[in-house]
């Protein structure tokens, strides 16, 4: 895509509002349409299906709709968008933001974000009930495997069977491109085929104002600490330490000490190294960018350490950054640790004060991570949202990305695909 096209989103669309209005006769009697906390009562959901470009979904209607009318207890309802709304702008040129920083390591052709279809519906229930909230959360993981699996099997076969069709009219065409090295197909991997998020329709009806982000392999593709233990020759010890923390299999402080402690001796040009060759996640630059224009207050909190953490809040416009100190003394990192650790905890604890200090709701935050010590903020958050997480963060978030870059959060709260300023 051109990387100075400028895109679009809608800042005051009511279309979630609009078709929930539209379905008031199945609610219960006396329901108040704008009462969000006696919604979250309902059995209503939000579901929104995020497709790559490249699959095809024209019949991705018929797809959703045949899974419900296997649901007698269910009602699908589309959501268009709000032919009212006011659009915003956002800036998806990453050539300035980043290639400079991406020369380092000769790549320049990073894209704002992944091409995407985004179907938008409201599943109701048939019949007037209450739903308790923890039977809601169990239902909507329920619903959330079963259509997945289902748009998966469905979509795969329609691609694969799209794809044979299209190479025996091509004929020796696939050869030829083969054998000079062009693309023909793109990749095909069903298990990041479609996302689905189904979402009480709070989430899509409150409006949102902070959202807060960890950095390594969430707004960044690397982990630092990773990187640092490569350069010092033990990257296989420290990388195996970071990924069974991530995977919430040993204590996180525990296994921070550890590794901080075998950086001993590294010096700060080999630090500055590190953050001009990391690679700022796909879509990252323009979430960013997108919320803001939107009103929220943004914020980074990292596990890792503020050397660089600073760096990458500053490419993105990020607003605040809290992060671990890196100590170093005289041009060297000590190994020492400095208290107290941002663990799991500490992260949920800086999301609950720092909402308290803006004057912003819980209600009102969202929290975005991809490790096991990014459940603890999530779980305060009104939406937590895994970005190419382990499984088990996938496993308790209330969405998880997959199939786009890091805008997938845009979609999973529930704003339309990017749309081209015409």
């Amino acid at each position: 895509m051109p990387k100075n096209t400028p895109y679009s989103l809608p800042k005051d669309s009511k279309a979630w509002q609009q078709a929930v209005d539209s379905v008031a006769a199945l609610l219960p009697s006396g329901t108040s349409l704008s009462d969000f906390d006696a919604l979250q009562s309902l059995p209503v959901f939000a579901l929104i299906v995020v497709l790559p470009a490249h699959v095809p979904a024209l019949d991705i209607h018929n797809y959703v709709q045949s899974w419900v009318d296997e649901q007698p207890s269910w009602h699908l309802v589309t959501v268009a968008e709000d032919a009212e709304a006011n659009f915003i702008e956002v800036d998806v040129n990453v050539a300035t933001s980043d290639a400079a920083a991406n020369a380092q390591t000769q790549d320049t052709t990073q894209s704002a974000f992944v091409p995407a279809q985004v179907f938008r519906y409201l599943l109701v229930p048939a019949t007037d009930t209450l739903m308790h909230p923890a039977k809601k959360v169990a239902a909507a993981h329920i619903i959330d495997d079963q259509l997945t699996t289902r748009l998966r099997r469905d979509l795969a076969q329609h691609y694969t069977d799209n794809q044979s069709t299209d190479n025996q009219s091509t004929g020796n065409q696939s050869s030829e491109n083969e054998s000079t090295g062009n693309e023909v197909t793109p990749s095909l991997d069903s298990e990041n085929l479609v996302d689905c998020h189904i979402l009480s329709i709070g989430h899509m009806l409150r409006t949102h104002k902070l959202a807060c982000f960890d950095m390594d392999s969430t707004l960044i593709e690397q982990e630092v600490i990773v990187e640092l233990a490569k350069t010092a020759g033990i990257g296989a010890e420290v990388e195996a330490i970071t990924e069974a923390a991530m995977r919430g299999e040993i204590d996180f402080d525990e296994s921070f000490a550890r590794r901080v402690a075998l950086l001993e001796g590294i010096p700060t040009t080999v630090l500055d190294e590190i953050c001009a060759r990391l690679k700022i996640s796909t879509g990252a630059h323009t979430t960013i960018t997108a919320l803001k224009a939107l009103g929220y207050h943004t914020i980074l909190v990292s596990g890792g350490f503020t050397y660089f953490a600073d760096y990458v809040a500053e490419r993105l416009g990020i607003d605040e950054v809290h992060a671990n100190f890196l100590d170093i003394e005289e041009g060297e990192v000590t190994g020492h640790i400095q208290l107290p650790i941002v663990n799991g905890d500490k992260k949920a604890a800086i999301v609950q004060q720092t909402a308290e200090r803006l004057g912003i709701e819980m209600t009102q935050v969202v929290c975005v991570g991809d490790g096991a010590n990014d459940l603890p903020m999530m779980a305060l958050a009104d939406l937590g949202v895994a970005y190419n997480a382990k499984p088990i963060v996938q496993a308790r978030a209330d969405a998880a990305v997959n199939v786009t870059g890091l805008e997938g959060v845009l979609y999973a709260l529930g704003y339309p695909e990017l749309s081209p300023v015409s």
